[in-house]
C-alpha cells in the first residue's frame, strides 16, 4: 500500500540531504502515517484508515463520519 494519508492526501516528497560542505544527495520525506481502526456511527462498523497526525486532528475536530463525507471516503 502506498504511503498516502487517506484524509489529507499527504504523500512522499523527495529532496536533498545537504551536508556541511554543501554536498547534496537525494532523500525521501515520508509523512507520519499510522493505521487506525475507528468506529463509524453512521455505517455501524469499524473502519481502518491510514492517517497522518494532521488527518487524526481533522477527525477529532469534525468527527469521523463528517470527515469521511467531507473528504469523499467510502
Amino acid at each position: 500500500m502506498s504511503k498516502i494519508c487517506q484524509i489529507t492526501k499527504k504523500a512522499v516528497m523527495s529532496g536533498n540531504n545537504v551536508s556541511h560542505a554543501k554536498n547534496r544527495t537525494r532523500r525521501v520525506f515520508e509523512p507520519n502515517l499510522h493505521n487506525h481502526r475507528l468506529w463509524s456511527e453512521v455505517q455501524n462498523k469499524w473502519i481502518t484508515l491510514k492517517l497522518s497526525k494532521k488527518g487524526l486532528r481533522i477527525i477529532d475536530k469534525f468527527g469521523l463520519d463528517k470527515a469521511l463525507e467531507k473528504y469523499n471516503i467510502t
